[in-house]
């Protein structure tokens, strides 16, 4: 399953029968999310550039799959008691659950419910997981799926910094302005004494961002690979993809005003 995605480098986690219902049930879904993926390029000046909101590069998975059909859905599941003697019915429980990314595959009417959590708190892992049980459980859903950072994304993002650092020649804060970095007070005394500790801006620039931004609190794989072996989310079938360093890119052609 995804073959071009594993040639490119991504992590490819398929259980509890994921891979065979997928492939059998629903093909078009492994078309879908490989032809998004396999042409995700994100440069290096988004990482970077400060703000809230959602990172550029989810914007751009998420139109690529809203192409394919791929919509938010809120699905609710209710049970009801019907008293067939006069016809009435009363609802005894009901759960709701919104999930970015959902298509129904025939003919069969799979239907396969897809996250996307490339920056958050890790516990939104646990959220998708246990909603994913729920709707799986209930019938709502076929195949629950995760895309986040992968393993070589997190492992390697602070050298991927100190490139962008390095090519840029960014010796102080201001350097950062261009690329839409505006630090908070706390982040710009974290930088300095860092800087004045190690004796190299850049390295301590390097270290206080990936900590502050990308750090091990945050949605990468290896946390949700400690989800799944604990057993989160079981017994849905899941899909789980991780996003490699090769997506990356350097091209300084084009860079943000500001």
């Amino acid at each position: 399953m995804f073959p071009k995605l594993r040639q490119l480098g991504f992590n490819i986690l398929a259980l509890h029968h994921a891979e065979a219902i997928v492939t059998h049930d629903m093909p078009e879904a492994e078309h879908d999310v490989q032809s998004v993926l396999a042409d995700l390029s994100i440069p290096i000046t988004e990482i970077v550039s400060g703000g809230g909101g959602e990172a550029l590069g989810t914007q751009r998975m998420r139109r690529g799959l809203a192409e394919f059909g791929w919509v938010k859905r809120n699905i609710r599941v209710r049970k009801t008691v019907r008293w067939e003697e006069d016809g009435v019915e009363d609802e005894v429980a009901s759960i709701s659950h919104e999930i970015d990314h959902v298509k129904k595959f025939e003919p069969n009417g799979s239907i396969f419910a897809l996250e996307i959590e490339w920056n958050n708190k890790d516990p939104f892992f646990d959220r998708d997981l246990e909603n994913f049980k729920r709707l799986h459980a209930e019938g709502a859903i076929s195949v629950g799926g995760i895309i986040t950072r992968g393993e070589s994304l997190q492992r390697k993002l602070r050298n991927l910094l100190r490139r962008f650092a390095d090519d840029q020649e960014l010796d102080d804060i201001g350097a950062l302005d261009r690329f839409g970095y505006s630090p908070t007070r706390r982040q710009r005394t974290m930088i300095e004494q860092r800087a004045e500790r190690l004796g190299n801006f850049r390295q301590a620039w390097v270290e206080v961002f990936a900590s502050d931004k990308f750090g091990e609190a945050t949605t990468h794989w290896r946390k949700l690979q400690d989800r799944v072996e604990r057993g989160v989310g079981n017994p849905c079938p899941l899909v789980l993809i991780g996003i490699p360093d090769t997506v990356v890119a350097f091209d300084y052609s084009v860079v943000s005003e500001g």
